[in-house]
């Protein structure tokens, strides 16, 4: 059954920001996490303290040290969270968090900072400054931390290690998100559909699916699209590009997500599997759309026929009837299909292309449905039963 794009346009945003997560943890080097921004401002102020002995603040950090030789140290905990502080100020500083206390405000645009030191890093999103620069391959970034975190990306360094599957990544903030998968955690909602996201990226991404905003364009076909990362996979097609590549056969892919999908047909894997009836498919939105036959639910209407249909790709067939338009043509033979699968089904007799691989007896067949027919022969499925004649009367009688 083919994956309906328009239906899965929330299911192929979370995938593409779990992918990004996982496998591109360079992009978001550009972007910096409220907790490791923290984190570093602080161990920055502590610094900052031990270069002026004179400042009150170098005293304190003495009598810390002294308090850590004897054992006395003074905990300070967040209330609300149970965080633990060794001074009094960080936890203080910590408390803005929670009650949304931004004292340092951008005087060129705005926007407002729980720490100083973060308006010192955004300003230089207006200065266009970057200090901080990559020894490997020279790019620029306005704060350490991004730096630090970008030269990983060289060394190969993953510290934050999932220890629930042994996924480890380069951002903390990473595997914060990741966790999610295991945990089923959707902490961020859509206020008009109520659907749920994994990550902030991906429910906003979601949104413009409902004000219909595409600002990312192809200048080479003028195609529109609601993510960057769209754009950049579709700009593949005019360029040739294919990352990803099939081991078994050959055939190449724009998204690493689509090799994935693919290699189900060569392993035979099907992971979503009915609740009701048991069947299992290799993709999830097949799934949802066979659950439609379970439920009665049509969603796609024809609006001259009045007839409806469970997926659209099903409608839009179906409406050529009208039209009596024949959309695909053989160049081979001349033959016309009104039907896209039935199209490129045929096209694979003149390549003498035969993609579905028995993995019993190694016969190949061009054809999906064929290759599922030919899997009787080794399970001995036979759903095909002859009915008696009487029987057959009383059938066509009730």
């Amino acid at each position: 059954m083919a994956f309906i794009k328009e239906e899965s346009e929330d299911m192929r945003i979370e995938e593409a920001f779990r992918v990004q997560h996982e496998d591109t943890e360079e992009r978001t080097d550009l972007m910096s996490s409220k907790e490791e921004s923290q984190e570093r401002n602080e161990t920055e102020d502590k610094d900052q303290y031990e270069k002026h002995p004179s400042c009150p603040q170098t005293r304190k950090t003495s009598s810390r040290k002294r308090a850590k030789k004897t054992g006395a140290i003074n905990n300070f905990t967040c209330q609300q969270c149970g965080k633990i502080f060794s001074e009094k100020r960080n936890l203080e500083v910590h408390n803005r968090i929670h009650t949304g206390e931004k004292p340092y405000t951008c005087q060129q645009c705005g926007k407002s900072f729980i720490k100083k030191g973060t308006l010192k890093d955004h300003m230089r999103t207006h200065t266009g400054e970057k200090p901080y620069t990559c020894p490997q391959c020279g790019v620029s970034f306005t704060q350490k931390g991004i730096l630090e975190r970008h030269i990983r990306i060289h060394t190969g360094e993953k510290p934050f290690t999932c220890q629930e599957c042994g996924n480890s990544f380069i951002r903390k903030g990473s595997l914060k998100g990741h966790m999610r998968i295991h945990t089923g955690e959707q902490p961020y909602t859509c206020p008009q559909c109520e659907k749920s996201f994994t990550h902030k990226q991906a429910l906003n991404a979601h949104i413009k699916i409902h004000i219909g905003e595409k600002p990312h364009i192809c200048d080479q076909c003028g195609k529109s699209f609601y993510q960057q990362g769209d754009l950049k996979v579709h700009l593949r097609i005019h360029t040739g590009e294919s990352h990803f590549t099939c081991q078994q056969c050959g055939k190449s892919f724009t998204r690493k997500g689509n090799l994935e999908v693919h290699m189900r047909i060569h392993t035979g894997e099907k992971p979503f599997i009915c609740p009701q009836c048991g069947k299992s498919f290799d993709q999830q939105g097949n799934l949802k759309v066979h659950m439609r036959i379970h439920t009665g639910e049509k969603l796609f209407t024809c609006p001259q026929c009045g007839r409806s249909f469970t997926q659209n790709g099903n409608l839009k067939a179906h409406m050529r009837i009208h039209s009596r338009e024949n959309g695909f043509i053989c160049h081979e033979c001349g033959m016309s299909f009104t039907d896209r699968k039935q199209y490129k089904n045929h096209i694979t007799t003149h390549a003498g292309h035969n993609p579905f691989l028995c993995r019993h007896c190694g016969k190949t067949f061009s054809d999906k449905a064929n290759l599922e027919i030919h899997m009787r022969i080794h399970s001995e499925e036979t759903p095909f039963t002859c009915v008696p004649e009487e029987r057959l009367s009383d059938l066509k009688k009730t």
